[in-house]
């Protein structure tokens, strides 16, 4: 083990406050394609994907043992009052309200443009000139030890990863890079022992950092987005997942899943009981219901706020995985799968991530050799120091060390992309698998709002004709489901009244 190290039983290391650190002002690294794969077998990223499926097992439903020797599940709506958050969790929801309250200071330019608002430029500088007096405020040692882990020189790291969280003032946007370092700097609090979760059952500190910090800080990062009309950063666009965002689709699927024992692996298949349907996406009146209660339908909600039109033309994406039929754990898997793929694996998304102390840029001697695409060969063995990650690796159902190639980007192409002299028509009778997330496999048809579902979500409708085209034949006529949204025919557009 590592000098300076304590090995949590399942997670990430913390560090010893009687150690040494040599804590360092983190620093760019990743400059090309071959960078992102020396990224992709250093210890910063397997520390940064581990402290991920920590936090992503605490938001699974818990079966719980109540005094009469019965069980009942227990899940964990958003905002939930009987979640209580601790000492150190408060102290960062206190931090993000402040940022938040910021905005007021900095109004939106009323002037005319073309892309973000000059505005957020202003309130970037207000977060840089105070993040110093935030961090001394917020950021305290909630140990005795008389040596604290929590000074200057760790906040020069605490610092950095917090002001690359909010969005580049230079290009106005924002994207998953920037929600990549708001969970380092937490990962950095968690190595730094400000989390405590010493005497408490599994994964409550971790849910309460996602419930009580995360969320709040997403809703902040959408109010950036809509007041300063901030642009996607590294979007794939409409092939995309979502524009800015990928964390609320982890964490709020493991909040629909079937519940998770201690000692036993993460559910890959099922639902909660009471769950919405996978499909439920595709209804407004549901997604209002729900958004307030949990983080995925929290983000489709946002989605519906800024974007108007069909749903599956603005968000294929999203639309695909709604057809998934094993349920909210499936979807949960192949999100994990997607985020190391589309996110820590792409260099438009992970060339701005700074390495120090915490997070550095060694190579982790647990992780199996590159091959010659970047990828790590699947028959390397672990040493005993990684046994535990690996633990935590298999027990979210995600096989560790074996990142894709890094990619420049381009990966994701749209359905009718095909060799030279394709019509777009016939190309888009079979669609590009690139386009698929990883969890949509073919599968029987599934209504969604009155469209069929062929083989991964995509239409059953002849590729020539629009989604809603008739064959001449059929009903006109839009119907009501049960919860009173209006259902369209397939011979309708959906918006079609």
């Amino acid at each position: 083990m590592t000098a300076g190290v304590v090995q949590r039983s399942n997670g990430v290391e913390q560090l010893d406050p009687a150690g040494v650190h040599d804590f360092i002002e983190p620093v760019k690294k990743i400059n090309d394609a071959k960078d992102v794969s020396f990224f992709l077998k250093s210890k910063a990223h397997t520390e940064v994907f581990t402290f991920l499926l920590q936090l992503n097992r605490s938001m699974f439903p818990k079966t719980i043992e109540l005094s009469d020797g019965s069980q009942e599940t227990q899940t964990w709506d958003s905002y939930s009052p009987s979640v209580e958050w601790s000492e150190p969790v408060k102290k960062q929801n206190a931090l993000v309200s402040s940022l938040e309250g910021w905005i007021d200071e900095a109004p939106p330019d009323t002037g005319p443009r073309r892309f973000g608002n000059v505005s957020f430029r202003t309130w970037y500088g207000l977060v840089e000139s105070r993040v110093d007096e935030l961090l001394d405020e917020f950021v305290e040692d909630p140990s005795e030890h008389e040596q604290s882990l929590l000074n200057d020189d760790s906040k020069k790291e605490l610092k950095a990863y917090l002001l690359g969280s909010f969005g580049s003032s230079q290009r106005l946007d924002y994207g998953t890079g920037h929600e990549l370092s708001f969970l380092a700097y937490l990962g950095c609090l968690w190595k730094l022992r400000f989390f405590s979760d010493a005497g408490k059952p599994e994964g409550e500190e971790e849910r309460v950092i996602v419930m009580g910090i995360i969320e709040p800080y997403l809703n902040l990062v959408r109010r950036l987005i809509k007041t300063y009309t901030l642009e996607p950063a590294g979007s794939h666009g409409v092939w995309g997942l979502d524009d800015h965002s990928f964390l609320p689709y982890i964490f709020g699927s493991a909040q629909l899943g079937p519940s998770v024992e201690d000692n036993k692996s993460t559910p890959t298949e099922g639902s909660s009981p009471d769950s919405p349907e996978t499909g439920d996406i595709m209804k407004t009146y549901v997604v209002e219901r729900e958004r307030s209660k949990n983080m995925y339908f929290g983000a489709v909600g946002f989605i519906y706020d800024v974007k108007k039109g069909p749903f599956w033309e603005h968000s294929p994406m999203l639309y695909d995985i709604s057809g998934v039929s094993e349920g909210w754990a499936k979807i949960n898997k192949g999100m994990l799968k997607m985020y190391h793929g589309e996110v820590l694996s792409k260099f438009p998304v992970v060339q701005h991530f700074p390495f120090g102390k915490m997070f550095p840029w060694e190579q982790d001697p647990r992780a199996p050799p590159a091959n010659a695409t970047g990828a790590r060969s699947s028959d390397s063995s672990q040493s005993s120091s990684g046994s535990n990650r690996s633990a935590l690796h298999s027990q979210n159902g995600i096989a560790p060390a074996r990142p894709a190639a890094p990619s420049n980007g381009n990966g994701t192409t749209a359905p009718w992309a095909s060799a030279r002299g394709t019509s777009r028509p016939e190309a888009a009778a079979s669609l590009n698998s690139s386009t698929m997330a990883p969890m949509a496999r073919p599968q029987s048809s599934v209504a969604v709002n009155g469209l069929a579902r062929g083989p991964a979500g995509t239409s059953t409708v002849p590729s020539t004709r629009a989604p809603w085209a008739s064959n001449g034949s059929q009903s006109t006529s839009a119907g009501r489901d049960a919860g009173g949204a209006t259902v369209m025919s397939a011979t309708k557009a959906p918006w079609a009244r």
